[in-house]
């Protein structure tokens, strides 16, 4: 369909309406828009060749994108991030806070601000590490496992296996 002018021929709306119409498309297979559009129909008619408003894109950022960016930037350590875990904060977040509370004290430059954050932040991340591989070597030492050279063969109930 090299040259289709299909986009040009009406709208979105008016194609779906004579799909409808026609029996091309069932009703109860209409797209989920289709009834807010027409219970809600746009002031201007949608159309391919209608110019795009003019609006004016504000700047957001905030001071903390600029830390942040710098941060990634400069930083050569990649940390994993865990979407899913809203307990703990991610390395730039503590990146940022450790940078406000430095330069709310007001006794150091920008760049020694940022490097001592920096320093902070790394220490803080190596006690992170050390602290969950304290718990993890706790925990793989209380749950005891069977010898798989010992029980190749066997069938083991899990029973078996917690009861010791």
């Amino acid at each position: 369909m090299a040259n289709s002018r299909l986009e040009k021929i009406g709208t979105i709306i008016t194609r779906t309406q004579g799909l409808l119409r026609s029996g091309a498309m069932k009703f109860d297979e209409r797209p989920l828009w289709y009834d807010v559009v027409t219970a809600f129909p746009p002031k201007e008619e949608p159309r391919f060749d209608r110019p795009a408003p003019r609006v004016d894109v504000r700047p957001i950022f905030y001071q903390e994108d600029t830390i942040r960016a710098k941060f990634h930037k400069t930083s050569k350590a990649t940390y994993a991030v865990n979407l899913t875990d809203f307990k703990n904060r991610t390395a730039s977040q503590q990146f940022i806070d450790i940078y406000r509370d430095l330069s709310t004290q007001g006794a150091l430059d920008e760049q020694k601000v940022f490097e001592t954050a920096v320093d902070l932040l790394e220490d803080k991340m190596r006690q992170q590490r050390e602290k969950r591989a304290a718990t993890a070597d706790v925990a793989e030492e209380s749950v005891k496992t069977p010898n798989v050279k010992e029980d190749v063969g066997k069938t083991v109930k899990l029973q078996d296996i917690f009861s010791e």
